[in-house]
């Protein structure tokens, strides 16, 4: 999944956007209110993690803004204000969740998984796909019982495919989600990431694959056999 990240210091912002690959997520930076509006109005993201203070306005216009034109995409407030009215006044300028700084990083990564759980983005029980296991509560892989190790983009394309499993995803698609846009990709980026996880999936036993769908995508699916 990508996430957008709001937020106009860039030590902060390399740091979640480190966490959040870690935790399987690709994500995108706006450094202020005009680049967020203009980011969100061209891409399609998961979840926005915007700051209340940018340097050309209120990350709260940014959110009322964003509702007023339809967009239900799931808002983290960023703020240093963590005053009753200013949690209120974030929350009905359409903000899902706020979160006071300073604050441990990890705790931003778990209100993330937790928005996105409960906006219905992801589901809140173990998912299997023949003796493929996955939780997304604790984002764990097990094939026939045992734990397999993924990579961080492995993980995030595993999820994304077992989600919507026996159904084909599209490329274009699972390349807006897993890869940012400011990431310089190879023309066989997604192809490369696909391959490797087929590898790790055999090598563990799995009784499901990936399945290429020529020209439109690809999809996880139990071989039956």
């Amino acid at each position: 999944m990508r996430l957008l990240i709001v937020e106009d210091h860039d030590e902060l912002v390399a740091l979640l956007r480190r966490l959040l690959a870690e935790a399987g997520f690709a994500s995108d930076h706006a450094g202020s209110a005009e680049d967020a509006l203009l980011m969100l109005e061209l891409g399609s993201y998961a979840a926005v993690v915007l700051d209340v203070g940018l340097p050309d306005g209120d990350g709260r216009e940014v959110a009322r803004q964003l509702r007023a034109r339809g967009d239900t995409t799931p808002v983290i407030l960023l703020t240093a204000r963590g005053s009753v009215e200013d949690r209120v006044a974030g929350l009905a300028a359409g903000g899902d969740d706020y979160l006071v700084k300073p604050f441990a990083p990890e705790e931003l990564v778990a209100r993330v998984q937790a928005l996105l759980r409960r906006s219905g983005l992801v589901a809140d029980r173990p998912i299997a796909c023949g003796n493929l296991r996955f939780d997304p509560a604790t984002r764990e892989v097990r094939v026939a019982g045992r734990p397999a190790v993924l990579f961080a983009r492995e993980l995030a394309l595993f999820e994304l495919l077992i989600q919507r499993r026996e159904r084909v995803v599209a490329k274009a698609q699972i390349e807006a989600q897993l890869f940012g846009m400011e990431e310089t990709l190879g023309s066989n980026a997604l192809e490369v990431c696909v391959h490797r996880l087929r590898r790790r999936l055999a090598e563990a036993g799995a009784s499901a694959q990936i399945v290429t769908v020529r020209g439109v995508g690809y999809m996880l699916a139990e071989t039956g056999g």
